[in-house]
């Protein structure tokens, strides 16, 4: 069974930066890391589900919602089989729970708490 554990979050001061991972292991059914894209969700309390940032399999398609272009950063690393978010000029709009998920296969990973207090 395929999963997504992320992992990096915690409580950063506004103006404050932080890189979150998702590690994917346990591949199975055919699942490729390096052959499929990969996105960030966030959920504030109270809030739907978000998309915040996608990267095509080979990094040459990157997008970011508005709120956070120009502060967030998505990357992989095939070879780990990881995805990052670095995070930069946080602000208290961004206190939410952060996913990992792998969108053709509609895997999800279990969340990681990122708080910045206002």
């Amino acid at each position: 069974q395929v999963q997504l554990v992320e992992s990096g979050g915690g409580l950063v001061q506004p103006g404050g930066s932080l890189r979150l991972s998702c590690v994917v292991s346990g591949f199975t059914s055919g699942f490729i890391f390096s052959r499929n894209p990969m996105r960030w969700y966030r959920q504030a309390p109270g809030k739907g589900r978000e998309l915040v940032a996608s990267i095509n399999f080979d990094a040459t398609v990157i997008d970011y919602s508005d709120s956070v272009k120009g502060r967030f950063t998505i990357s992989r690393d095939d070879g780990k089989n990881t995805v990052y978010l670095r995070m930069d000029s946080l602000n208290s709009e961004d206190t939410a729970v952060y996913y990992c998920n792998a969108p053709s296969w509609g895997f999800w990973g279990q969340g990681t708490q990122v708080t910045v207090p206002s």
